[in-house]
C-alpha cells in the first residue's frame, strides 16, 4: 500500500508543539503516512502553496492582503495565551498578578507577530511597562533563554502543560482577553486532501475542542 503523502508548510510563528498536535491526527488516521514539513516565513510558504508544492500551510494569521494568490484560510481553532517563567521568577511575579509585571523582565516574540501585538495591547490596558530583555523570531530560542532564567515569556495555553514540562518553567498567569488563532491555508475552498481533512476534524474535536 502506497503511503499517504502530506507536504506541510509551518509558518515560523506557529509553536512547534501546536503543529505536532495538529499533524498527529494524520498519523493516527492513516496506517501508512509520510509527512514532509517546510518551515519559514508565511509569504514564502504561500508562494510555494500557489505552485502546488505544499498541500497546506499552518499559520496563526489569515492570508495577508499583500499576498496576491488565490488561497483560503480555514480556522482550525484558537487558544488563550499563558505567561510562563522559571521557578524563581514565576513565584515572585505570581503575587499581585498582573500588577506585579510592571518592570518585570520579558522575553517576547518579534514585534510584527500576531501574539506580540495582542500582548502589547494587554500591557497598555493594564498600565504595565515591561523590561524587554530580548525579542525573538524563533519561539524555541526564546524558551531556551527562559529556561536559563532570563525572563518571563508568553505561550499558547493549548500546550500549556507541554511548555511547562519541556522548559522546566511554571505558569505565572493567563493573559486575559488575548487569543491566538490558528489557520490551515489551502488553495481549495473545500478541503479534499484526506490528511488535511483529518487535521481539520481533529483540531475541532481534540486539539482546540
Amino acid at each position: 500500500q502506497r503511503p499517504v503523502r502530506l507536504v506541510v508548510g509551518i509558518a515560523e510563528d506557529v509553536p512547534k508543539m501546536v503543529a505536532y498536535k495538529l499533524l498527529k491526527a494524520a498519523y493516527k488516521q492513516f496506517e501508512h503516512m509520510k509527512i514532509v514539513c517546510w518551515e519559514g516565513r508565511l509569504e514564502r510558504l504561500l508562494g510555494e502553496l500557489a505552485l502546488h508544492a505544499l498541500d497546506i500551510v499552518l499559520t496563526d494569521t489569515p492570508v495577508p492582503p499583500t499576498v496576491s494568490i488565490e488561497a483560503h484560510a480555514h480556522l482550525l481553532g484558537e487558544s488563550g495565551v499563558t505567561l510562563f517563567g522559571p521557578e524563581r521568577l514565576a513565584s515572585h511575579y505570581q503575587r499581585r498578578f498582573p500588577r506585579s509585571l510592571d518592570g518585570a523582565p520579558f522575553l517576547l516574540p518579534a514585534p510584527d507577530s500576531m501574539l506580540r501585538r495582542g500582548r502589547d495591547d494587554w500591557f497598555r490596558k493594564h498600565g504595565i511597562e515591561p523590561f524587554i530583555v530580548g525579542e525573538f523570531e524563533d519561539g524555541a530560542t526564546m524558551q531556551a533563554f527562559a529556561r536559563e532564567g532570563h525572563g518571563l515569556f508568553p505561550g499558547s495555553s493549548v500546550v500549556e502543560s507541554e511548555i511547562a514540562r519541556q522548559n522546566q518553567v511554571r505558569k505565572v498567569g493567563l493573559i486575559t482577553g488575548v487569543r491566538q488563532r490558528f489557520y490551515g491555508i489551502t488553495v481549495e475552498r473545500r478541503l479534499d486532501h484526506p490528511a488535511v481533512m483529518a487535521i481539520s476534524e481533529s483540531a475541532t474535536d481534540k486539539v482546540f475542542g
